[in-house]
């Protein structure tokens, strides 16, 4: 790290905090060769994801909007916010290590679909209806058709 008044890049550290919330490190540092001392933060850089839409419009990853369907899907199976945060947290990561920057929305369903699948049938069935878009009563007898099978398997 350069420091800010004599441009030298050795330093040692002197003491690391967590700072806001987790989210960055703040490092108290000494010059090596003025003694000066001065504060660095590191940080994560995520890069953003582009999510498109089935009608080919663009726009922002916004985890709050995942998170809202993913809650109201299991509003009353007793799965807890916190759990729910922690589902948003891991699918997001999955999408930050995909290799393109580009996401569909079919792709993040699907996803979630996954995870639900896992933690509460009657989250999965709900939010199914609602990412398929189920026309009718058929759609769900189908749907749980399916996941009654692979239930047995």
């Amino acid at each position: 790290m350069q420091c800010p008044y004599c441009q030298c890049h050795n330093s040692r550290v002197l003491e690391s905090r967590s700072g806001e919330a987790g989210q960055s490190i703040r490092r108290r540092r000494e010059c090596l060769a003025c003694k000066h001392r001065f504060t660095t933060f590191e940080r994560i850089e995520y890069i953003p994801i582009t999510v498109v839409k089935q009608n080919g419009q663009r726009e922002a990853f916004d985890r709050s909007k995942l998170l809202r369907g993913i809650i109201r899907a299991c509003e009353k199976t007793g799965l807890s916010v916190e759990r729910l945060e922690s589902i948003v947290d891991e699918m997001e990561s999955q999408l930050q290590q995909h290799p393109d920057r580009m996401v569909t929305s079919e792709a993040i369903g699907k996803l979630a679909l996954q995870y639900l699948r896992q933690e509460n049938e009657v989250a999965y069935i709900r939010f199914a209806s609602v990412y398929g878009r189920f026309q009718g009563i058929a759609e769900f007898v189908d749907t749980l058709n399916q996941l009654q099978s692979s239930r047995n398997i």
